[in-house]
């Protein structure tokens, strides 16, 4: 009788231990009266979002409940600045709380001048329950703006649909003027409601399809799409009537005389067929390029995929994690399209080329983010990046990225990395001759990027405003399609710009294609400036160095990208009009 009872009471230990493992902020179920857990992350300035401090920074009083150890789940969260703090507040499904008072602060001078200091600059906090995110004021300032005043009760209004919290809204009350030497008492309350909202659909009231869906969105996308098919009507037919003259010029050459032939074909693309396949000045660092610009490409329209059709909205720095793990696994698409272009270009160095190649925009990054991070532990941000969070993205570039981009470096230089050109290079480069101002290449880099920007800046206003103020971007297919947009206007341009060049002669039109299109992130950067002046409040050290450091970094990878997609356009233009047309 005794072995049956151990063994009905192991049975229910084990099924409450299960249950328990089960129903929680991770499986987001609950069971009646099971805890749950209210997180406080961050407070800050209202017109910076992305200068945070841990909540507890402030002297706010934690609730009585002992206290539960969290750890970062994602490298996102911990990059991204989460600092989930545990409240201390008594909080179980479906069990209302009436006001109570969880603590008390004894406001000393230091105290109160930290309080007053939140009230002036409108600090705001953020808290979690069940990974639903939850904003409020911290104080503000009466009328006259002579007293400041700290609101002291949170009412939590919790909305549940059968076993998971679908809806949490937050209620600011109590509103007591900050006086030094004073106590100020801190309560809570907590009122659970039955709520028909789906699971799937408790995001929805964060969005705003009247901000992001607005007309000028949809107005823009289609202008854009206009200016792709006008821009590629033109280039269509400017380039074949022109190569068409071209190829017929050049296909009577054995009907005429020495002295015609001379007179006819003085000048054009053709003369400079000896040279236009020659490799390009400093090919070891072009082909890092190139390679970083294919990987970010194929990055950059992977993670659209995958946020378009998983939400990653939803959860803490998923969005980040999501994309440092495609940028790794992507390592290969690297080396293969680096390791290839600088193999055809007759570069020896390879290691050294590929080890550039892998590293090139990891240490952009990380140098830009650690300047950052120092900045953010002088003003003990949250945004500073933890020592083991710097080691993590250390051993991702040395234990993951590199190996793989080396694998792509000798796929690349064996499958692709022969010189195969339709026009054999001349021993001595040709003399480039006197031509335009307009023609020369640092006129048409600056003119290049123009019509790329302009289809894309309406987009770049969305995005900055996401990313920069208190929006959840979610239209990821308006981005995809924005970026299809500039992926083929880019090519356009390019191709134009390319062909005015071998026109007058002049060869170096690799780098002048990448650079073309690569403008683009320059009048970025510039709209940037206007943005952080005209659209932002933010002010000091921090906030100006982590606003422009990482709109620099934003900039340097989108140039990245379209520096290679214009290129890798061209390329196949010079190579196709090339292969057609008879050498002698």
């Amino acid at each position: 009788m005794t072995t049956n009872k151990s063994l009905f009471s192991l049975s229910l230990l084990f099924l409450k231990l299960f249950s328990y493992a089960r129903a929680d902020e991770h499986s987001h179920t609950y069971v009646d009266k099971e805890e749950v857990v209210l997180w406080m992350n961050t407070v800050g300035p209202y017109h910076n979002r992305q200068e945070t401090y841990e909540y507890f920074s402030l002297p706010f009083c934690a609730g009585p409940k002992e206290a539960i150890g969290h750890y970062h789940e994602t490298l996102g969260e911990a990059l991204q600045g989460v600092e989930l703090q545990f409240s201390g507040l008594d909080i179980d499904y479906k069990v209302d709380v009436p006001q109570t008072k969880y603590c008390e602060v004894d406001l000393t001078k230091q105290k109160y001048d930290a309080f007053v200091y939140a009230v002036k600059n409108h600090y705001w906090y953020q808290m979690y329950i069940d990974d639903l995110p939850i904003w409020g004021i911290a104080g503000e300032i009466d009328e006259n703006g002579d007293g400041y005043y700290l609101w002291t009760h949170k009412k939590l209004d919790i909305g549940y649909n059968v076993d998971q919290i679908v809806d949490v809204n937050l209620t600011s009350e109590a509103k007591v003027k900050l006086i030094p030497n004073t106590k100020i008492p801190f309560t809570y309350s907590v009122k659970w409601k039955k709520s028909n909202i789906p699971y799937k659909d408790r995001f929805d009231k964060y969005l705003d399809p009247n901000f992001f869906q607005h007309r000028i969105h949809w107005f823009s996308i289609f202008n854009s799409f206009m200016m792709v098919i006008f821009l590629v009507g033109l280039v269509s037919m400017i380039l074949m009537r022109t190569l068409r003259k071209d190829y017929a010029r050049y296909s009577k050459d054995d009907e005429l005389d020495d002295m015609e032939r001379d007179l006819g074909d003085e000048y054009g693309w053709k003369q400079v067929h000896g040279d236009v396949f020659r490799p390009a000045y400093n090919c070891m660092l072009f082909s890092a390029l190139i390679g970083t610009g294919y990987h970010i490409s194929v990055v950059a329209f992977s993670v659209i995929f995958i946020a378009i059709f998983g939400e990653l909205y939803t959860e803490r720095g998923s969005l980040l994690s999501t994309a440092i793990f495609v940028y790794a696994a992507t390592a290969p698409v690297n080396g293969y399209s680096g390791g290839g272009l600088y193999a055809r270009m007759g570069g020896r160095v390879w290691i050294k080329q590929m080890v550039l190649s892998a590293f090139l925009l990891p240490c952009l990054v990380c140098g830009t983010a650690f300047f950052i991070n120092f900045i953010a532990i002088y003003y003990h941000a949250s945004r500073a990046i933890p020592f083991g969070t710097m080691v993590a993205v250390t051993c991702i570039c040395l234990f993951v990225i590199l190996p793989l981009t080396l694998v792509g470096t000798v796929l690349g230089r064996n499958l692709s990395g022969q010189p195969n050109y339709p026009c054999r290079v001349n021993a001595v480069p040709r003399p480039i001759p006197e031509k335009k101002w307009f023609m020369e290449p640092a006129v048409i880099v600056p003119l290049g990027g123009v019509l790329p920007f302009g289809s894309i800046f309406i987009e770049m206003y969305f995005i900055f405003t996401s990313f920069w103020a208190y929006k959840i971007y979610y239209v990821y297919g308006f981005m995809l399609l924005v970026l299809i947009i500039l992926a083929i206007v880019t090519v356009c341009v390019t191709i134009v710009c390319t062909y005015f060049l071998l026109n007058a002669e002049d060869y170096r039109w690799q780098w002048t294609s990448f650079l073309a299109a690569s403008s683009t992130a320059a009048y970025v950067y510039m709209y940037s400036f206007y943005y952080f002046f005209f659209k932002t409040k933010m002010y000091g050290l921090f906030q100006t160095a982590f606003y422009f450091g990482y709109m620099a970094l934003f900039s340097i990878a989108l140039g990245f990208m379209c520096g290679t997609l214009g290129y890798a356009g061209t390329s196949a233009f010079v190579r196709k009009i090339y292969t057609n047309v008879k050498i002698d």
